[in-house]
């Protein structure tokens, strides 16, 4: 489950960043407003969270919202700022916010908000992956179904399966897999991928990820 965080005070940023990227999340950090519709535009994310006061002015991430909205986004968006008005809780609202969350904020209460967003996503359909062979990846509820069944996967080896659903017209390298679910925060050898692939496949169908010799990994296609 990719997100995008727009802030532009480095500290928060990277608080925001570490703290969702343990708990299984793949962020983006956008510093500006201008940053952050690129991103939008290129990457489809399962959720927005914006700060208000950017470098264009201090409403600037009320105009984002409304820009992305009328440009069709339909991806969740959750406000998280120091303005702690209720004109300014009413503003973030009507600029298309699904949600709003003051600082200084709890992280639990984030995560919370959160799931509480892709549950309702989900609810409309949203966040549901089909893949190939009977399967489903329940994005907002972190479930794995196989024919109706559901399967246990731990943390890496849903957010590994996710990954390769995401970008079904591309093959991963190990050292690309381990950059996008490590991202750095411990050393991995290339073999520890190779263990997470079969495990995954032992537990779901082996035709589900497909080795490409000299390649890496990519989601199996049915035929």
């Amino acid at each position: 489950m990719r997100l995008l965080i727009v802030e532009d005070d480095p500290d928060i940023a990277e608080l925001l960043q570490d703290g969702l990227s343990e708990e299984g999340y793949e962020c983006d950090v956008a510093s500006s407003a201008a940053q952050a519709r690129e991103l939008a535009r290129l990457f489809p994310y399962s959720a927005l969270i914006l700060d208000v006061m950017l470098p264009e002015g201090n409403d600037a991430g009320y105009e984002l919202g409304t820009t992305l909205r009328h440009s069709g986004l339909l991806t969740p968006i959750l406000y998280l700022t120091a303005r702690a008005g209720v004109d300014d809780r009413v503003a973030g609202l009507d600029a298309g916010g699904d949600d709003y969350l003051t600082k200084p904020f709890a992280f639990r209460e984030l995560r919370a908000r959160l799931r509480a967003l892709f549950r309702r996503a989900s609810g409309n359909g949203h966040n549901l992956l089909e893949l190939p062979f009977g399967g489903v990846l329940d994005l907002a509820g972190r479930e794995f179904r196989l024919r109706g069944q559901r399967t246990d996967l731990t943390r890496r080896e849903f957010a590994l399966l996710e990954l390769l659903a995401l970008n079904t017209d591309r093959a991963f390298s190990r050292e690309e897999l381990i950059d996008r679910l490590w991202r750095g925060q411990e050393t991995v050898e290339p073999k520890v991928i190779d263990v997470y692939v079969s495990t995954i496949r032992r537990k779901t169908d082996e035709r589900l990820i497909e080795t490409l010799r000299g390649t890496g990994y990519r989601l199996g296609r049915a035929e």
